[in-house]
């Protein structure tokens, strides 16, 4: 931890959370806010303290001098917990709810609970204050006519929306971080992650997405060690994969089941299984006509639905299409250049010629990364547009748009070789060109140049501060570090992770059985990936805000789904093998008639198997059901002693 800092009303207290307003904020906006922040929750207040960092640190005129550092006292971090309803290991073993009248109950807390929260979730107690800190009245921010402010709307969303607030995040915590940067990414180990250590540091969310990396790489080695062989000894004989094909369905089908259940067991040991979601608050991004909310009985700005959906089926879903289309023109053109490359190479076949052949690919392969990339901006552009009122809506919104769109790039082409054209020999190399040009790219862009871009904002630290200081030094200056933290970039989340694992997961289950090798290759850059994503984030990034997540999310239901597809394909390519023709010589109908009846018996075992198979372990079932029948005969004791107390008083 940091040197307690002393406010100005002379209370000690760590610096947690940075709150950066615009440089030429005006004054009186400024005290306004301070007032807000320090005041009492009885007054309308958050309680928390705030010291503004050092005008002396200011360096040069381009410095930002308004940085403020935000911490608050145990007592109010404990009050905290407690109203967002944390859980914590109790005395038993079990995870309860953190109360403070109970909170010697439960298990660490020592003294005045010094050390009882990690420094991560004393930070996420810090932003849920300043989240919901509220306008009491009808009203303008001080200085800022035009920053209207209504009873009940957030003060710190509204400040943002404006301008006026630049950005809020959680400070690193130099040593702590050491630590785990040793143990995560530092060193090369044939060990797990330490996942303990991740979600103390940068809370459930971040830690479930490493977990699922981790989980999916080993899940990967089955087909590995079986596609290397068949690989090797199989290499000419394209028809020979419906044994293959066969293991990949059962493959993909169970480790998302598996998945679900480990997910569970992690959630609960922290404490995020059962925890309830939440009220939330309009986007800061949301704007509307002011009006009155039935739900929460307060004014806020309101918008129709039946406009946001004329936007979505007017706007939004033809603009897909015709991204669609586009896609699906340059695929063809890309089959225009294949068409090309093979005739030059049939009328002169030569080692240069030979190599022009994977040409095609390879541009074709850089064209979708490109491609991805701007309807990913157009996407984001879209949504925005559309005006949802929550967070989650304008994720599911934004997550449905991209998915759809990368799956069509990614993988129309490979469709279009295996069931239009039945080239496996061009499908196999299609698909080895598509896989290793794509991972390529990602590891230029997700591994070589953060480091570079890390590399050059620490000379800029450096040449600013007149020291050889990093962020893993323990003389760095804490006005230092905070103006080192404020010019990082700010993490926006795993959206773009789970997008990459969930097409390379594509790429593995759809069509593997053709190119063995993919799930190696998925192996190699998941093992590459763990140490990137880990660097990226102890160096890169800013420290982003604990999410207390008790799963993957949507993406659990867009993996799921791309198993549902899987089944469909490989029962297709499997009807398409010469094996498979050799039964059914004379009767093509008979054919398909048999493989739809077999892919629809796949997907029946394949429900079933979801459904049989629980996505909690019985144990932590056990254990959720023996806390549920207690909260409801404390519930029932406290109900006959209020009705008896309320009986001696009438009597």
């Amino acid at each position: 931890m940091y040197q307690p800092l002393v406010d100005v009303d002379g209370f000690r207290f760590t610096p947690l959370v940075v709150l950066e307003l615009a440089s030429d904020t005006k004054e009186e906006a400024i005290t306004w806010l301070l007032h807000r922040i320090k005041d009492t929750q009885q007054n309308g207040g958050a309680e928390l303290l705030v010291e503004q960092l050092s005008p002396a640190a200011v360096v040069s005129g381009k410095d930002n001098p308004n940085l403020y550092l935000v911490g608050a006292s145990w007592q109010r971090l404990l009050s905290g917990a407690e109203d967002l309803g944390l859980f914590k290991e109790f005395n038993d073993g079990s995870m309860r709810v953190f109360t403070y009248t109970n909170k010697h109950n439960f298990k660490d807390f020592k003294g005045d609970g010094d050390g009882f929260l990690s420094m991560a979730e004393c930070q996420f107690v810090i932003k849920h204050e300043l989240d919901t800190l509220r306008a009491k009245d009808d009203t303008h921010v001080p200085g800022y006519s035009h920053a209207k402010l209504y009873p009940g709307k957030s003060i710190i969303r509204r400040l943002q929306s404006k301008g006026i607030l630049i950005q809020v995040f959680p400070l690193h915590e130099r040593e702590e971080l050491k630590r785990l940067s040793f143990s995560w990414y530092q060193k090369v180990k044939l060990s797990f992650q330490p996942l303990n250590d991740i979600r103390h540091y940068y809370g459930e969310g971040l830690a479930l997405y490493f977990g699922f990396l981790e989980y999916f790489t080993f899940a990967l080695i089955p087909m590995a060690l079986i596609g290397l062989p068949y690989y090797l000894f199989d290499w000419e004989n394209y028809d020979k994969y419906i044994v293959f094909a066969f293991f990949n369905l059962l493959w993909c089908t169970v480790i998302l089941e598996v998945w679900k259940r480990y997910s569970a067991t992690l959630a609960y040991s922290w404490g995020t299984l059962s925890r309830k979601k939440a009220f939330e608050e309009p986007r800061p991004g949301f704007h509307g006509v002011l009006g009155f909310n039935p739900v929460t009985g307060r004014k806020e700005p309101l918008y129709p639905n039946a406009k946001r959906l004329l936007r979505i089926y007017l706007v939004s879903v033809p603009f897909v299409l015709l991204c669609l289309y586009l896609s699906f023109y340059v695929m063809m053109i890309y089959f225009e250049m294949e068409g090309w490359a093979l005739t030059i190479y049939s009328e002169d076949p030569t080692f240069w010629t030979g190599i022009l052949l994977f040409i095609p690919s390879i541009i074709y392969a850089v064209v979708i990364e490109v491609m991805n990339l701007i309807y990913r901006y157009a996407a984001e552009f879209l949504t925005e547009w559309e005006n949802h009122r929550l967070e989650s809506s304008y994720q599911n919104h934004l997550v449905l748009k991209v998915l759809v769109f990368n799956f069509f790039n990614c993988f129309a082409s490979l469709f279009y070789i295996a069931f239009v054209m039945q080239d496996m020999v061009l499908l196999r190399q299609s698909l080895a060109t598509l896989l290793i040009t794509s991972q390529i790219l990602n590891q230029i862009m997700e591994a070589f140049l953060p480091y570079w871009l890390q590399r050059r904002r620490n000379k800029k630290m450096m040449r600013k501060s007149q020291k050889r200081k990093t962020l893993d030094d323990k003389e760095l200056p804490l006005v230092d570090q905070a103006r080192l933290e404020a010019e990082m970039a700010a993490y926006l989340g795993t959206f773009d992770d789970y997008l990459e694992l969930f097409l390379l997961f594509g790429y593995v289950s759809l069509f593997s059985c053709v190119y063995p090798l993919a799930a190696i290759l998925v192996v190699l850059n998941n093992i590459t990936e763990v140490y990137s994503d880990a660097f990226k984030m102890c160096r890169v990034f800013k420290r982003p805000f604990s999410d207390p997540a008790a799963n993957i999310g949507v993406w659990q239901l867009a993996f799921e789904t791309m198993s549902v597809i899987a089944v469909v394909t490989n029962c297709a390519l499997i009807s398409i093998s010469p094996q498979a023709k050799a039964y059914f010589p004379e009767s093509e109908t008979q054919l398909i008639f048999y493989t739809v009846a077999i892919e629809h018996g796949l997907l029946a075992l394949k429900f079933i198997l979801t459904f049989v198979i629980p996505d909690i372990p019985k144990p932590i079932q056990i254990k959720l059901a023996r806390l549920e029948f207690e909260s409801l005969e404390a519930l029932k004791k406290k109900k006959m002693l209020e009705a008896t107390e309320l009986t001696e008083t009438v009597q």
